[in-house]
């Protein structure tokens, strides 16, 4: 209370630090431009196709250095994948009941440039995230689900920042870039 009129105000100017590599001439091209379609649900866990999608969508919007556009927009590349796998173990028991569990998803994806739909960079990602498990078995249901949804939104940080990283590697953007006439002519 006793500092509320003291005149003290903390301000934000500029650009702010970088997360990454250091700004380089590389970096002021334009980010790429990227679909991400629905992914296929492999699995028997209903609706994970749309939601782990959605996951990618905010996290690849978020920090992976590429620019995420509608199907309807023009794109540099396109993101496709799969739901592989849900399990989920038991971690611990008792001699009649299942005390603690986890939630475990993998999902694989690729990426390929729209002109020539040459793949340029693969992944697959595991998350998990753990939960408990009660006599109820409505709300152990939820307790799964929600375990599902942070396992799906580990996996869409693991693959953004994954993403993140090949792009500023430059071993992405080697792979997407144009040839130029000289590249492509043989001696």
């Amino acid at each position: 209370m006793i500092l509320v009129g003291c005149g003290y105000q903390f301000r934000v100017e500029g650009a702010g630090p970088t997360i990454g590599a250091a700004p380089s001439a590389a970096s002021s091209a334009p980010p790429p431009r990227i679909v991400i379609r629905t992914l296929e649900n492999k699995t028997f866990e209903p609706n994970l196709e749309s939601r782990f999608t959605n996951y990618l969508r905010h996290e690849f919007s978020a920090g992976s250095g590429a620019q995420v556009v509608s199907d309807t927009e023009a794109a540099d590349l396109i993101l496709s994948g799969q739901i592989l796998a849900v399990e989920l173990p038991t971690l611990s028991f008792s001699q009649t009941t299942t005390l603690e569990s986890r939630a475990e998803a993998t999902v694989a994806v690729k990426v390929e440039e729209t002109r020539t739909k040459k793949v340029v960079w693969t992944q697959a990602a595991k998350g998990a995230s753990e939960f408990y498990v009660t006599p109820d078995l409505q709300f152990n249901r939820v307790l799964q689900n929600r375990a599902l949804e942070q396992a799906g939104r580990f996996i869409a940080e693991d693959l953004a920042s994954r993403f993140l990283l090949q792009l500023e590697s430059g071993r992405l953007s080697k792979q997407t870039a144009t040839p130029t006439p000289a590249q492509t002519e043989k001696p």
